[in-house]
């Protein structure tokens, strides 16, 4: 044995035989951990996915995650780019449109992690990308202007929110958001834009926008995705945010390897690790997130799983409605883009 197998052996003494099953086999460890590093190309908030990478590096310190972040389309050109010249830089890509990744499906390598049954297969658009991270849409309200909380989607048709109490995300603003108005068209009812735009709704470009009118007291009462105002609600602001009954949108990302990946090793230990329920736990429990997994291993504050349903979107009816419907809600809420 070389003093580098050594080494190796030596390291993976130290680390605890769950490690070695549940994220994977002493020998993919070892591999990974001898490359040593990975690049990790996302289209997340930078401050979530280091958050994600430091929890990582508690478990394997030695391999070290390099990001770099880009807005959803931008970051799809620049896969593209690279691509075409045979330069991606990508071992692992993290990327919240489903849609966009699966036309780039060529370009990643077969995957499964170790429990890759026990995930939802409505979440998976291919077999070679994987729901690392995984939105929810809650309900969110000031708690000093608010006095009568909303519990449900049906209760932000009431009167007695309107004159833009309520603000709302544009339909046109991306995947996360077409997720929630094809929500509220098939779950809520065809008529359910027309009653609530009547009462007049506040339009935001984005959730951060939206959640920080939120905060401030511009507007009451706005649906967000969960993990957008989890973060002000941890640090104090007034503010607070439910699940409701009728459902929650989520919106499964799709994570894939790239077959170009200069550290394979590596780049599928940490997709392991974001897939395991160790993983997916911390994210539920310190970023907002939600999961795709059957059975979550944890749930957001609030949740009651006898009471609350995920609701995920058929993904041939997410890509052929999307351009008929979100010109219909732009005429509905009178949004010119």
């Amino acid at each position: 044995m070389t003093a580098t197998a050594i080494g190796l052996a030596l390291g993976l003494i130290g680390l605890p035989a769950m490690a070695q099953t549940q994220f994977g086999s002493k020998e993919l460890i070892a591999a990974a951990e001898k490359e040593g590093q990975l690049t990790l190309y996302t289209a997340d908030f930078a401050e979530t996915q280091q958050e994600v990478i430091k929890e990582f590096n508690k478990v394997f310190p030695k391999i070290k995650v390099a990001m770099v972040r880009a807005p959803g389309g931008q970051l799809i050109t620049r896969i593209k780019t690279e691509a075409a010249a045979g330069k991606l830089g990508a071992d692992v890509v993290n990327h919240s449109d489903r849609g966009l990744m699966l036309e780039l499906a060529d370009l990643f390598q077969d995957y499964a992690p170790p429990n890759a049954a026990d995930y939802r297969p409505d979440a998976l658009v291919s077999p070679k990308l994987w729901p690392g991270v995984t939105l929810g849409w809650a309900i969110a309200y000031n708690t000093q202007l608010v006095k009568n909380a909303p519990k449900s989607w049906m209760d932000l048709l009431k009167p007695e929110y309107k004159n833009k109490q309520i603000g709302q995300v544009i339909g046109p603003s991306g995947g996360t958001t077409w997720t929630r108005i094809m929500f509220e068209r098939q779950v809520l009812g065809e008529d359910y834009w027309k009653k609530q735009a009547e009462i007049g709704i506040a339009l935001y470009p984005s959730g951060a926008p939206l959640s920080d009118a939120l905060v401030r007291g511009e507007v009451s009462i706005a649906p967000l995705l969960y993990n957008i105002i989890y973060t002000k609600i941890v640090e104090g602001a007034p503010a607070e945010a439910i699940f409701a009954p009728e459902g929650v949108p989520i919106v499964p990302y799709a994570d894939g390897i790239t077959k170009t990946s200069k550290s394979p090793n590596a780049a599928k230990l940490f997709m392991n690790w974001r897939l395991s329920k160790e993983g997916q736990a911390f994210m539920i429990n310190k970023l907002g997130n939600i999961t795709s997994l059957k059975e979550p291993p944890a749930f957001p504050k609030g949740w009651d799983p006898k009471k609350i349903k995920v609701w995920v979107p058929n993904f041939e009816e997410f890509s052929k409605l999307r351009g008929t419907w979100i010109e219909e809600w732009n005429k509905t809420y009178g949004y010119r883009q």
